[in-house]
C-alpha cells in the first residue's frame, strides 16, 4: 500500500510518499501555509494525488518521551487530516528527525536556501523509512 508521511511545520510541511511494497520513501512536496484548515486540505489533496491507503504525521515528542504543546497541535492536526481525507492517519514518534534531516543535507553539502527548501520532505522521508521499518518488523514477530 503506499504511505503518505507528513513533518508538520510552523512554515513549511514535508510530505513524503512510499512505493506500493513499502520498501522506500520519496520526498514529494513542501506545502508553505500557516493556516491549519487549508494545510489540512493541502494534505488531503496530496492523499489523494498520490492514493495514499494511510498517513503517518510525525510526532514531535520530548526527549523524555512526554508530549509538550506541538505535539498536542499534531495530534490535532492528524484528527483534522483523517476526518478529511477518509484515510485512517496514525501518530508515528519523530524525535531527532529535523536535525538528522539537516546533518544529511549538511553531508551532501546543501546549504542556505536550498537546505530550508527541502529539509522538510527530507524529515518526512525520515519520519517514513523508520515507520516502514518498524512495520515490517512488527509484522516478522
Amino acid at each position: 500500500m503506499v504511505i503518505l508521511s507528513v513533518d508538520l511545520g510552523k512554515a513549511r510541511t514535508g510530505i513524503a510518499v512510499s512505493d506500493k511494497n513499502e520498501s522506500m520513501a520519496f520526498p514529494k512536496d513542501i506545502i508553505k501555509e500557516y493556516n491549519t484548515e487549508k494545510l489540512v486540505l493541502k494534505i488531503a489533496e496530496q492523499i489523494r494525488l498520490y492514493n495514499a491507503e494511510l498517513v503517518v504525521v510525525g510526532l514531535p515528542k520530548n526527549m523524555d518521551g512526554t508530549k509538550g504543546f506541538k505535539a498536542k497541535e499534531c495530534e490535532e492536526t492528524a484528527q483534522k487530516i483523517e476526518e478529511v481525507s477518509k484515510v485512517k492517519t496514525v501518530l508515528y514518534d519523530e524525535r531527532c528527525t529535523t536535525v538528522l534531516a539537516a546533518n544529511t543535507l549538511k553531508s551532501g553539502e546543501v546549504f542556505g536556501k536550498k537546505r530550508k527548501e527541502v529539509l522538510d520532505s527530507v524529515a518526512a522521508v525520515m519520519i517514513l523509512e523508520d515507520f516502514l521499518r518498524y512495520k515490517k518488523n512488527k509484522e516478522n514477530l
